[in-house]
């Protein structure tokens, strides 16, 4: 018996670590395709000359690939996504939005506490 139950553990394991947190540059295309499919996905408007968006980046990086944060994150080029940040009303840098499929839900913008980041990935999970 135990060994049927460490297989069974080994196995959702490993079925977990596709919905691990995945970090990837934004592009248009990638961005629609994962709201097509309905799934979670989180924006990172990250401009590299700002010290709050290095900070957030750290705690994101330190969950790439943690099961426990699962969805992606798209990492966004503050300074040359005007048109992006205009059609979403992002008015600074170091946004985080979190979105299910098509729907937006939860923003925040300007914080570095690892609770709060997690908070706002997971919405749209």
């Amino acid at each position: 018996m135990t060994r049927h139950l460490s297989i069974a553990l080994a196995l959702l394991a490993l079925s977990s670590l596709g919905q691990a947190l995945e970090i990837e540059t934004y592009s248009p295309e990638r961005f629609a395709r994962l709201q097509q499919e309905n799934a979670g996905v989180s924006l990172h408007f990250h401009a590299d000359w700002c010290p709050t968006c290095r900070a957030q980046q750290k705690v994101f990086n330190g969950w790439k690939g943690d099961a426990s944060v699962p969805g992606t994150l798209l990492i966004v080029d503050y300074d040359n996504a005007r048109d992006l940040r205009r059609q979403m009303s992002v008015r600074s840098q170091s946004t985080v939005i979190s979105f299910k499929g098509q729907q937006e839900k939860a923003r925040l913008a300007g914080e570095t506490e690892p609770g709060a980041l997690r908070r706002v990935l997971a919405a749209g999970n």
